[in-house]
């Protein structure tokens, strides 16, 4: 005690440059040790489920090896980092984060999960909530769709639930329109998903992830592109847009069958002035950067399932039109409706400079975003538009494909953006993979038309067939090769590749191009077809989610010309990890 007496006293005594000095240096360390002691002792949750904690590489062991491969495996372009948990999000409201498991028992209400100005204002931050709605049938579309987004250090999500009877959606006209300046725009956002059933609004409640309800008792099968439930969830969009634009926030809207791959926000508020800014199913890139894209030159419909809303006067008055239009004719697909409506009138630009145009009724200034980096299945999938541009994308969805849920899910698998539970990595069977060969005749050589296109595409298929059955025989999933195709694949005329397109042939296609997803994924009578073959996407093996030990329990095989005396079916071999089996085995001799 002594000690600081004496050093007190010294310091009373010294020059005042030193007494400054002296004086900054204890706030200082003041401050520090508060910081210090806030993080240690600041609580932390977690969640329960698989969705929200890391991935697990502490499986029990298979049989042998987890991985079999007859050659070094293909590695895929894209690359991505190690994907992190998603991490509770922190909020200065008093709202749970997303990700934290509820502590109750008891389910609330279905009334509280009702859409109110003030269910949405607890999740706006910066005046801003993202949106998307479904049902149970999609829900891990939706759980990756919100995984993304938390990932990216986004929060203001609301996910809704459809309705197909009397609708739980708040008469919007009860609420002042309100617009909230901005000042500097955070990147903590917030989103919501609506639910379509009950029993979505039951799972997303559970895993933390904010809800409500459209007051739909519309189906929990998936519904199906161009059914009629699908254009009735169409006309729900349009409700919700109407609805919730009124109560004065700015409003991103998203199909579940997209990915955000970075923040769209501050994109977005570098067009201030802009109502609509919406994305379109443009395939011919019309520039070259990031700007939007030149209004002129987009003959393709605008695209309805990524759109940015801000609540202005002509904003909420096309909604209205645009609802009370597909309401009044069922027959009117949401996004043919849009068009229409917004194409009523299309120009001039709003100035000279301008990105935007004005349409509809000659006030709305709308923006149109560039399809390179607000990607649709073609510019993302098949001409990989923002790589060859150098460009980093922020959104991709899942469009121009085919083979219905199942080959959008396999496309996004492919492309590494969507999130399966533990065990879609580490089967018990274990894995085979395959390095395929194809001549450089059948890649490169002669033109590229109908016969050299399946010339390829056949000889390739052959391979993966034989790798099929061996599959089947090993009881192991096969890791799909990389296919490639000189042609393109669209469901109406076309000369073998959109002329304007950054298609390059030949390239690398999606595994839809060539395969029915969907149906080598449907339950078959064993008696009848057979057991099962499970596969994997090509680029299965480069994702960090699969396991460590799965990835390094290999056995490459290696054929080889039976008259060798090292080529045998053994597992004695002079090289671990390698096997060299005789060309042309039979079942027997791999047993």
């Amino acid at each position: 005690m002594g000690g600081w007496r004496n050093w007190y006293q010294e310091l009373v005594n010294s020059k005042p440059l030193f007494l400054t000095i002296y004086t900054t240096v204890i706030v200082g360390i003041v401050f520090s040790s508060f910081y210090v002691f806030s993080a240690v002792y600041s609580p932390s949750s977690a969640s329960a489920n698989w969705f929200s904690s890391p991935p697990s590489i502490s499986h029990s062991p298979v049989a042998a090896s987890s991985y079999i491969n007859v050659a070094p495996n293909f590695s895929p372009t894209l690359k991505v980092s190690a994907i992190p948990p998603p991490r509770p999000q922190s909020r200065s409201k008093q709202v749970k984060p997303i990700w934290e498991v509820p502590q109750t028992k008891r389910l609330p209400s279905l009334k509280s999960f009702q859409l109110t100005k003030e269910l949405v204002e607890q999740r706006v931050q910066d005046n801003i909530i993202i949106m998307t709605f479904g049902n149970y049938a999609f829900m891990d579309f939706i759980l990756n769709w919100v995984r993304r987004l938390t990932d990216l250090g986004l929060s203001n999500i609301l996910v809704g639930k459809l309705s197909s009877g009397k609708s739980n959606l708040v008469d919007s006209t009860h609420y002042p329109s309100k617009c909230h300046s901005k000042s500097n725009l955070k990147s903590d956002l917030h989103f919501f998903t609506g639910a379509l059933d009950t029993k979505l609004v039951k799972a997303l409640y559970w895993k933390g992830v904010p809800v409500f309800d459209m007051g739909s008792h519309m189906s929990t099968m998936d519904v199906g592109w161009g059914s009629p439930t699908f254009h009735k969830m169409g006309r729900e969009k349009a409700i919700l847009i109407d609805s919730v634009l009124p109560f004065g926030f700015e409003l991103l809207m998203c199909d579940t069958d997209m990915v955000w791959l970075k923040n769209p926000l501050p994109y977005f508020a570098r067009y201030p002035d802009a109502d609509i800014l919406t994305s379109s199913d443009q395939v011919v890139p019309t520039v070259v950067d990031d700007r939007l894209d030149i209004w002129q030159q987009v003959g393709a419909a605008y695209n309805v399932g990524i759109f940015h809303w801000r609540p202005t006067e002509s904003a909420k008055k096309f909604a209205k039109e645009w609802k009370e239009m597909i309401l009044a004719d069922d027959k009117i697909w949401d996004q043919n409706g849009f068009n229409d409506l917004i194409r009523r009138q299309l120009g001039p630009s709003v100035s000279e400079d301008s990105e935007l145009v004005y349409a509809y009724d000659g006030n709305l200034k709308l923006g149109v975003l560039p399809a390179s980096i607000f990607c649709s299945g073609h510019t993302y999938f098949v001409q990989a538009m923002y790589k060859q541009l150098r460009l980093e994308p922020y959104a991709v969805h899942t469009t121009f494909q085919y083979a219905g849920t199942e080959g959008k899910r396999h496309r996004l698998r492919e492309a590494m953006v969507f999130y399966d539970p533990p065990e879609y990595y580490d089967t018990p069977g274990g894995f085979l993979s395959f390095k395929p060969f194809i001549p450089k005749s059948l890649l490169l050589d002669g033109k590229h038309d109908l016969e050299s296109h399946f010339a390829l595409v056949n000889y390739q298929m052959k391979q993966i067939r034989t790798a099929l059955a061996i599959a089947s025989v090993l009881n192991r999933t096969l890791v799909m090769p990389p296919l490639w195709c000189r042609l393109d694949r669209l469901w109406f005329p076309h000369p073998g590749v959109l002329e304007g397109t950054m298609t390059r042939q030949p390239f690398l296609c999606p595994l839809d191009h060539v395969f029915e997803v969907n149906v080598m994924l449907q339950q078959l009578p064993e008696d009848e077809y057979g057991p099962g073959i499970g596969f994997r996407e090509y680029s299965f093996m480069d994702n960090p989610s699969v396991p460590k030990q799965v990835k390094e329990s290999r056995l490459e095989v290696q054929l080889c010309d039976d008259t060798l005396i090292d080529c045998q079916a053994s597992s004695n071999t002079s090289s671990p990890g390698i096997l060299r089996f005789p060309r042309h085995s039979s079942e027997e001799t791999v047993f």
